[in-house]
């Protein structure tokens, strides 16, 4: 039997049927309300997977996510956005490669949730911090805490959110901007040493699934209005900042 599928036959069926269920979901979730499904799934997967292997298999599975994302909405992309946020992405890939130490999760759980509040309820952000040098340095940062926080979905969100004048361009600007951001990380940790050849049969089916979920939940976006999918789009992540509090101050 290849190596390959050993760590399949070593996951327990119902850890097997709960990840597969979850991707599935969580890709659902994100497909009708932009953001939030990757929080879920890494949450779950904390619960269940070895803590060295969590961020690069999260990243993996999320990069299959995005995917299917970017595919259904690649028409709706806006390419100005990903030219900039590509660049720093690289860069903040490349700085978290050096740095790769564990920062304060209650000082990063704060400032996303603070950010993402601000994003979704405050005045909105300067044209100049929007513009291609905000959106580089947008990539740059998010990419750089994802090697450490492995979901910033939420922020990236909340940036996004600015730049896009509806629910399509939302969605697939987000999902390019995150396959991108997942791709860089998961070549960090592939460069680290860090092997996943053993979890592959496991993230194939994650993201099959997850796929599954992705053609569902697009369907049901079609459904929403603008106004509607604005305001829940809000009320998503406002609910993951005060998540995002609840976990700092769980750290004290």
């Amino acid at each position: 039997m290849p190596s390959s599928w050993l760590q399949f036959d070593a996951v327990p069926a119902d850890i097997f049927a709960l990840l597969t269920i979850t991707a599935a979901f969580t890709s659902f979730f994100t497909a009708c309300f932009g953001i939030g499904g990757g929080v879920m799934l890494l949450g779950v997967m904390a619960q269940v997977l070895p803590p060295q292997l969590i961020i690069p298999l999260h990243g993996v599975v999320q990069l299959g996510s995005n995917g299917g994302r970017v595919l259904l909405g690649w028409q709706h992309i806006q390419w100005r956005v990903i030219g900039a946020f590509l660049p720093g992405a690289i860069i903040g890939a490349l700085l978290g490669s050096f740095v790769l130490v564990a920062l304060p999760p209650s000082v990063m759980y704060l400032t996303i949730a603070a950010f993402i509040l601000y994003s979704c309820w405050g005045p909105k952000l300067p044209k100049m911090v929007l513009g291609t040098l905000g959106t580089f340095m947008a990539g740059a940062m998010t990419t750089f805490i994802s090697l450490f926080a492995g979901a910033t979905g939420p922020l990236v969100a909340a940036f996004m959110k600015q730049l896009a004048v509806d629910r399509f361009r939302t969605v697939a600007t987000f999902a390019m901007a995150m396959s991108l951001q997942h791709g860089v990380k998961i070549a960090v940790f592939e460069g680290m040493g860090v092997s996943l050849d053993d979890w592959w049969p496991v993230l194939v089916c994650m993201i099959l699934s997850g796929a599954l979920g992705t053609w569902i939940g697009f369907n049901m976006l079609k459904r929403l209005a603008d106004k509607h999918f604005h305001t829940a789009f809000s009320v998503v992540l406002t609910l993951l900042a005060i998540r995002l509090i609840w976990q700092a101050i769980g750290q004290w």
